[in-house]
């Protein structure tokens, strides 16, 4: 049984990492793990449920609750308004279920200060060149976006020091154990903030020195791109 103001986990990752099929996994296995339900400004899609996927909200409202200080973390993407907020994490916590708040580095660099008691958890693929293969493997985007994809987890992985915790998604069912460990058995993480640094340091030097990014790097540059623009 879950005691009364639960625990709360951040769980981060540059995009095409897995975290999302991560958590997803330990939600369906453990009822009293639950999702931290944000809000967005953007249009509801047919197959979308208000206050499961997103809670679909006005640009009014949304701003009313920046203005009341209850947004914990926000960003504009593409021109849609998309937030974590306060009363989502104390409500999920309170009722008795522990908490996992998916989001970005820059989110939680928002965040953090205001989640103290958070434990925080950073997922990183095993070789930017896996990641590659991942978000080549979508089949959604175009070169020069998944270059843009590969610059902002470079800039993300150099903020691994904000996290506490590191799992490395090589192998699915080795990383759900990882996160299982820590989130269900509340147990530290094997890879603590030496260990997930010197795996952050050995992919910021994977980007610098690896020859298959070579012909990236002259064909589009390497100016860093923010969220707002993926």
């Amino acid at each position: 049984m879950v005691p009364k103001a639960a625990p709360i986990f951040v769980v981060s990752a540059p995009s095409g990492t897995g975290k999302t099929t991560l958590n997803t996994m330990l939600i369906k296995r453990y009822p009293h793990v639950r999702f931290s339900v944000s809000l967005t400004t953007r249009p509801k899609r047919p197959n979308e449920k208000d206050g499961a996927d997103y809670y679909f909200v006005s640009k009014e409202e949304f701003q009313k609750r920046i203005d009341a200080g209850e947004m914990l973390e926000w960003a504009n993407v593409f021109g849609n308004l998309y937030g974590t907020s306060q009363h989502e994490l104390e409500r999920i916590s309170e009722a008795g279920s522990k908490v996992i708040v998916e989001i970005d580095v820059q989110g939680w660099q928002k965040a953090q200060p205001k989640l103290p008691q958070a434990t925080s958890i950073f997922v990183l693929p095993p070789t930017l060149q896996a990641l590659w293969t991942r978000l080549e493997g979508r089949g959604t985007d175009s070169l020069e976006v998944r270059w843009r994809r590969l610059l902002t987890a470079r800039k993300e992985i150099e903020s691994g020091h904000l996290y506490q915790f590191f799992i490395v998604n090589d192998i699915i069912d080795t990383a759900y154990q990882e996160l299982e460990h820590i989130v269900v058995n509340d147990k530290p993480g094997s890879k603590g903030p030496q260990e997930g640094m010197r795996l952050c340091e050995a992919l910021l030097q994977e980007f610098e020195s690896a020859v298959w990014l070579k012909d990236l790097r002259q064909k589009f540059g390497e100016s860093f791109t923010n969220r707002q623009d993926l």
